[in-house]
């Protein structure tokens, strides 16, 4: 099964219309319909905004420093 992007339109009636490819044959096609939904997008949003506050607070603890340059070796060295 091969996969197309396509944009489409949806009138006022709730009827879609698209225009494929030639290299698409008559008959019956899936269709996946994507719509953005505003109420995601703003609970994305905020959810993003958390976390980033939450992380920031987490990096800025000098509690968290326990690693230094010294600790570990380089990637390329032998084990």
């Amino acid at each position: 099964m091969k996969a197309f992007e396509l944009l489409a339109e949806v009138d006022d009636l709730h009827c879609l219309s698209v225009k494929v490819p030639n290299s698409v044959l008559p008959g019956t096609v899936r269709i996946i319909v994507l719509s953005p939904e505003s109420e995601e997008d703003e609970a994305g949003a905020a959810w993003v905004a958390g976390i980033s506050h939450e992380w920031t607070e987490d990096l800025m603890d000098v509690r968290q420093d326990i690693y230094t340059l010294e600790d570990g070796a380089p990637v390329s060295a032998a084990r």
